[in-house]
């Protein structure tokens, strides 16, 4: 499988890497990117080749990650229009739709698969969703799942729309720890704990929680049992979360995060909603 990105920023760099060091041969990676000595670097740092054009890049390829921004996506695909027989397609920008995607590229039985990866991913630790159009096959769906599982856990969700769940949920996710996270400091930081413990503190604790919610058979919600004490420090601070609505805080959070997300499918799109 031959494996181009366009684009060579944060996440395709994630992607490359994880690749390369799954021990997918770096001289069946190319990159193309406008910007300035980035494919170069990515070339230095891990054997990738660098395509001089988008076009070539194409031609070259058997799945193209388009890893550009989305408001570039439909320049960038349009540019190709027409180019895409036999191709697989994976965009892993955000609010893209797959028919818009298939549209811009001219041929209406493009093979596409729409990704919605995290940050996390930079660190070897991401979430992503998968969506495949219909026109994808069983072994082009092994082979996006097998490219974005280089990074984290991955799964595959029946319908498109499930991705804008997936948006609020892991998507915008880690932005809500990394809050509760600075919450936590700020807070031990007003009950005169130094900064610096404070923060080895705080994100050493999530760290601890997130592996053992991550790696252990017991469920979140028996685990919250198993460190509340009756009448304890730790079920005094729960029954505070719980009398400000904590649950509907988060509950009325991720749907503002889910709304967005449908929101920005149309505003990138060329359906646009009334």
């Amino acid at each position: 499988m031959r494996i181009g990105f366009i684009g060579g920023g944060n996440m395709a760099r994630s992607l490359i890497g994880g690749l390369v060091e799954a021990d997918i041969p770096a001289d069946s990676i190319s990159v193309s990117d406008p910007g300035t000595g980035i494919c170069e670097a990515l070339k230095a740092d891990f054997g990738v080749r660098h395509a001089n054009s988008n076009k070539q890049l194409l031609a070259e390829a058997d799945l193209v990650v388009a890893a550009v921004k989305p408001q570039q996506m439909k320049k960038v695909i349009s540019d190709l229009a027409g180019q895409f027989d036999n191709k697989l397609l994976v965009s892993i920008a955000a609010g893209v739709l797959t028919d818009d995607l298939v549209a811009w590229t001219s041929q209406s039985t493009t093979a596409v698969v729409r990704c919605m990866p995290n940050t996390p991913a930079l660190v070897q630790c991401g979430a992503t969703a998968l969506f495949a159009n219909q026109y994808v096959s069983e072994l082009q769906r092994q082979q996006a799942q097998s490219v974005l599982a280089a990074v984290g856990e991955v799964a595959w969700v029946e319908s498109e729309p499930q991705l804008d769940a997936i948006t609020a949920l892991s998507g915008s996710g880690p932005a809500y720890f990394f809050l509760l996270i600075e919450s936590m400091i700020d807070a031990a930081q007003a009950m005169n704990l130094p900064a610096d413990l404070a923060t080895r503190f705080a994100t050493q604790t999530a760290l601890g929680a997130a592996t053992m919610a991550h790696d252990g058979d017991i469920k979140p919600a028996q685990l919250r049992e198993n460190v509340t004490s009756p009448a304890g420090t730790t079920e005094a601070a729960l029954n505070s979360f719980q009398a400000a609505n904590f649950r509907t805080t988060v509950l009325h959070a991720m749907q503002a995060a889910e709304h967005r997300a449908v929101e920005l499918g149309n505003e990138l799109g060329d359906k646009k909603n009334g």
